[in-house]
């Protein structure tokens, strides 16, 4: 009550002709919003000393030529206070803190802007009561910075775009560019989150949640250091396309971006901001502002592992019959998974007829039926690629039917679009999956915004540079440092579908793209690393289970790693350099750590570890990995008294340690 009080009275009312100013704070004081309305209705941040954001405007546009936040008349104010603990079922920790300060501001015309300050950040968000349907032309999104900020963005990855609508299909991954404001290209799109650098080492990430029937929002060069949002217009007319026939290309676009109802709750611009690198690894703004979950019982839906056949091109050996997308390749599969405790193995494209876009087409050499009933008898489940036409095109009829087989979900690939229509396939393709106990992996997919909060079967997204792009990508690539770079920003918005784990791994000047027989970027202990570094609910194993089976210290190591936690720990890190985090499940603590091509040595501090006596099983770069990035070496050694590990990885290097209580 008393924080409530303090904030009711830290409101400043200013009345000059018509203008007003309205201000209020995080909980902790830091962060600090000043809303203004005057011609228009804008808003600056500041945290502590620091500009975080300086005066920005905010409105939406109608069809109809009215302009929610132009000429503004506020007729009432709101304000309340916020501390509760909210638990997910599935996530990075097992509870969440959640406060915050929150102002909502109602104007004559059936709209609202409401305004939330958390100590991890601030978000926005307009809001509406009225009766008939809205066609939205726009939303002003702008970004004002009153300095040439550095950032550190993703461009929309296509080669020499000559508008910006052919950039509004893509599939939201490329590697980040770090440039100042006035470096950036105005002919590109940027796609969320970015980061930008401010003053004192602080940071901003931006991005959005609680993106529900609404375009994502893209981000432009402004004029005079800023951003502006962007968001693809409705489409019109859609064929069928693209990728072996399963993408949806938009040949004609309307002229709004947004059809909705009268009463609607349009998304959350959220404004992380952190003190340190290391505290955008640790944020829950996405998660928070995300509606809550609209499944009752979540007790069927089982996060895990899974092993994982196209990254590996199905090469298994030694066994006596000829490997494929075939029965006899996916049992062994499933034996593998069940050799290790894995949950599930997943058939990925392949095993329906090429170019129809019909899931109910199974080739000859596939019997799911059978699969199924087999993975029954070793506790492993079976889940299913599906291409984005073909579960559009027949969605009901595909999860009622393969449910009804005892398939436990579908990975859905190929949508590389967010404009409205698109993000309401996601939607509608989880609520459907929910209503026949299927969970859900959403490939070529736009960012994360909170659907796995709101429909927890949705475990997992892309959106993110993964290990597969090492299948083609040239060694001009640099994916050691996206892997340093990607957790504070990408992985801030929620869990990626990476898919690490290869067994074939390449130092700088050894690597190549091979197709048929990929290998990774750094080290093995890079890989092992990155199974407790990165946010994944839903994980994948990208090898061949026949190269596991031929490193049995290794897979049973990342086999036994959890795909959710009680506690996430980021226990230090710089943005591009590297990153050392711990998680914890029941009594079992893992700490990871990444570089990026610089040898890095450091004192990892486990200060946070309860008092008592602790073995740590860990695995190092050995002193050649900087030779053969295989190299690695294993050690079990008692925790110092001091809680303090020395770790030293080599160029490209990781380490992965799993610490156990003695008793």
């Amino acid at each position: 009550m008393k924080k409530s009080i303090i904030f009711i009275l830290s409101f400043v009312l200013a009345l000059s002709s018509l203008a007003q100013e309205l201000t209020f704070q995080s909980p902790d004081g830091k962060l600090n919003v000043k809303v203004e309305i005057d011609d228009q209705i804008s808003f600056s941040v500041q945290h502590e000393h620091t500009e975080v954001i300086s005066a920005s405007p905010v409105s939406m546009t109608l069809d109809n030529g009215t302009v929610w936040g132009e000429n503004p008349k506020l007729i009432n104010k709101k304000t309340k206070f916020v501390n509760q603990v909210v638990t997910p079922p599935f996530y990075k920790k097992s509870k969440i803190q959640e406060e915050f300060h929150e102002l909502t501001l109602k104007f004559k015309g059936n709209y609202s802007v409401i305004f939330r300050a958390y100590n991890q950040g601030i978000a926005y968000r307009f809001a509406t009561t009225g009766k008939d349907s809205v066609f939205i032309q726009n939303e002003k999104v702008n970004l004002n910075f009153s300095q040439d900020n550095q950032i550190v963005i993703p461009y929309v990855k296509m080669k020499d775009p000559k508008t910006f609508e052919e950039q509004f299909f893509n599939s939201f991954q490329n590697t980040y560019s770090h440039l100042k404001l006035s470096e950036l290209d105005k002919n590109r799109l940027m796609f969320l989150p970015v980061i930008v650098e401010l003053n004192d080492g602080k940071k901003l990430c931006f991005t959005e949640a609680d993106l529900e029937s609404y375009p994502g929002l893209y981000l432009n060069k402004g004029e005079n250091n800023s951003l502006k949002g962007i968001f693809a217009p409705y489409p019109k007319s859609v064929k069928q396309g693209g990728h072996n026939m399963l993408q949806g290309l938009v040949s004609e676009r309307e002229d709004y971006i947004a059809k909705n109802p009268g009463t609607w709750n349009y998304p959350w611009r959220i404004f992380a901001v952190s003190t340190s690198d290391k505290e955008l690894l640790d944020n829950d703004l996405v998660y928070l502002l995300a509606s809550p979950s609209r499944i009752e019982n979540t007790s069927w839906i089982k996060p895990g592992k899974v092993a994982w056949d196209w990254w590996n091109n199905w090469n298994i050996f030694g066994v006596d019959f000829r490997a494929g997308i075939n029965n006899e390749t996916y049992k062994y599969y499933i034996d593998f998974a069940f050799n290790q405790g894995i949950e599930y193995i997943i058939l990925d494209e392949g095993w329906s007829v090429n170019e129809k876009a019909d899931l109910m087409l199974v080739i000859p050499e596939i019997n799911i039926q059978e699969l199924v009933d087999y993975g029954k008898t070793k506790n492993v489940g079976i889940i299913l690629w599906a291409g984005y036409w073909a579960m559009n095109n027949d969605m009901e009829n595909v999860c009622k039917t393969y449910s009804e087989m005892g398939v436990k979900g579908f990975k859905v690939d190929f949508m590389d679009r967010d404009d409205q229509a698109m993000v309401d396939f996601y939607y509608r393709c989880a609520e459907t999956a929910a209503k026949y106990e299927l969970i859900v992996d959403f490939h070529g997919a736009y960012k994360p915004t909170g659907l796995q909060r709101t429909f927890p079967n949705v475990l997992n997204f892309e959106g993110v540079f993964g290990l597969e792009q090492l299948k083609w990508s040239q060694p001009s690539v640099d994916m050691v440092t996206y892997d340093v770079t990607m957790p504070y920003i990408r992985m801030l918005a929620g869990p990626i579908d990476y898919t690490q784990g290869a067994m074939r791994n390449a130092i700088r000047n050894n690597y190549r793209p091979i197709y048929s027989e990929a290998m990774s970027q750094g080290t093995r202990c890079r890989q092992l690393a990155e199974y407790i570094i990165f946010d994944s609910p839903f994980n994948m194993l990208c090898d061949s289970p026949s190269n596991y089976f031929k490193e049995p210290e290794c897979t049973k190591f990342i086999a036994e790693i959890p795909t959710i936690w009680d506690q996430s720990i980021a226990i230090d890190g710089k943005i591009g350099e590297y990153i050392v985090m711990a998680r914890q499940k029941n009594n079992v603590w893992y700490v990871g750590g990444l570089t990026n091509w610089d040898r890095h040595g450091l004192t990892v501090d486990l200060s946070f570890l309860e008092d008592g006596n602790y073995q740590i099983e860990i695995f190092k770069d050995g002193v050649n990995a900087d030779r053969a990035a295989r190299d690695y070496k294993k050690e079990i050694v008692a925790l110092p008294s001091s809680k303090k590990l020395t770790v030293t990885m080599m160029p490209g290097g990781g380490f992965a340690a799993k610490i156990l209580k003695n008793h």
